[in-house]
Parts: structure tokens; sequence; C-alpha cells
């Protein structure tokens, strides 16, 4: 059956990112559900984030469209031009390629809940806008921008 019970999704919280820039994230979760539909083509996330959390490190893709759905709640979005109030039954898409990095900030007093969806393209980079940090998703490691591994 093609209904996902999201009751059954395993939830992951943090982001996995190398200890020095996850605390800004600590407490996001995440449930995987186009993998849980067995989606190939994109991907499906139902998230969360505490008041005070970020979505992730500010970041753009090489290779993947990216969009944010807001459930419930408020958020911020971050990006090169500045700042942009996201509320409940709004959302955002993010092109491949830009180099316009981009973020969820939740800057309310309540969790905000929202879907983000992205195209899983196997040669697709994402590189930090205000760090050194990148990943791809050939491996799904953290390296510097010059390439050398995290320890």
């Amino acid at each position: 059956m093609p209904k996902v019970d999201i009751s059954a999704v395993p939830i992951h919280i943090g982001t996995g990112y190398p200890a020095a820039f996850n605390d800004a994230c600590a407490g996001r979760t995440r449930q995987r559900l186009g993998d849980a539909g067995k989606l190939q083509a994109f991907g499906v996330n139902l998230m969360t984030l505490p008041p005070g959390k970020w979505s992730s490190q500010r970041h753009w893709h090489s290779h993947e469209d990216e969009f944010v759905y807001v459930l419930e709640g408020e958020l911020t979005l971050v990006e090169h031009e500045g700042e942009t109030v996201l509320r409940a039954g709004e959302c955002a898409a993010f092109p491949q390629g830009t180099g316009n990095g981009h973020h969820l900030r939740n800057h309310s007093s309540a969790v905000a809940v929202y879907l983000e969806v992205g195209s899983r393209h196997p040669d697709d980079l994402t590189t930090c806008s205000d760090i050194d940090l990148m990943s791809s998703n050939r491996d799904g490691r953290f390296v510097h921008k010059d390439g050398t591994p995290y320890p």
C-alpha cells in the first residue's frame, strides 16, 4: 500500500555535521518519508525545528533542487539577499547551482514543522556559505572546501 505510516518512520535527531558545526542545529528532527515510501528520484523529509535552532548551516546545492513548505509555526529564511519570514502555508524554492546559500532559523517560541523536498542527484555537492564545509552525495562525507576530510 502506498500510504506511509509516519508513526513508524524513524526520527533522526541532529545533522551529522562535525561537532564544531552541529550546536546551532541541535534538536532538529528529520523523518525520511521519501525513503519510507521507497522513492528514488527525490526525497521528502518531515522536519521539526525547536525554538532558537537552525535547519542546517547556510548552504547551496550544485545539482539538486530543494523546496520547503511550512506546515506549523514560523521560520526565518536566511539567504544572501537577507531574511524572509515563512509562516504555515508558505514555501520557498531553491534551484540548483545558484550559489545562493540558504537555511531556516526558528526565532519563535514554538516548534516549527516543515516539509523538505530535494532531488537526490548523485553528483550533488553541498557547499556551506559561511563555514569551511562541503559534502558530496556520492559518499556523504563532510570535508573542508579544499577536500581535506574532517577527523
